[in-house]
């Protein structure tokens, strides 16, 4: 359902044109399927939050099982889904959530506030000039998860 309130993007030409065209706003771009359980509970948080960020946020959904987005899956190194990346002004954007991954939030929020929680901070951090903001939520409302390096 979730899907048909908000932007699904498939083509990579679709995320290099949303991530340059959103000006002065936090473009949330949530990687994952639309299959994926996790998924379809981060999607109705967002989709319900949409409108609540809509003053200084955006959110789309990027499907990860094009073979187009598969340049964005390996830069961003989407390993975990949902994976949800944030920009500002076209700059991709970092939050310290206390784990070793600065890039993305890997997970679903648990409530609509958290996730507004993390936008607004991250969109006050943009407007000050800041790439990397401190997650305004606290830890035991991240989720955890394990680093596992091959071949290093």
């Amino acid at each position: 359902m979730s899907c048909y309130l908000l932007t699904v993007l498939t083509k990579k030409q679709e995320v290099d044109a949303i991530i340059r065209d959103t000006i002065d706003k936090v473009l949330v771009l949530r990687f994952g399927r639309a299959s994926d359980p996790v998924c379809l509970q981060l999607d109705d948080v967002l989709s319900k939050s949409a409108r609540e960020v809509s003053k200084f946020g955006s959110v789309a959904l990027v499907d990860i099982d094009s073979n187009e987005i598969q340049v964005y899956v390996k830069y961003f190194d989407i390993t975990f889904i949902p994976s949800t990346v944030f920009f500002f002004n076209a700059h991709h954007m970092k939050m310290d959530f206390g784990t070793a991954d600065h890039t993305k939030w890997v997970g679903a929020f648990h409530k609509k506030q958290d996730f507004i929680d993390v936008v607004e901070a991250i969109y006050r951090g943009a407007m000050k000039g800041k790439l990397i903001v401190s997650c305004p939520l606290p830890p035991e409302r991240i989720p955890k998860y394990q680093l596992l390096y091959k071949d290093v």
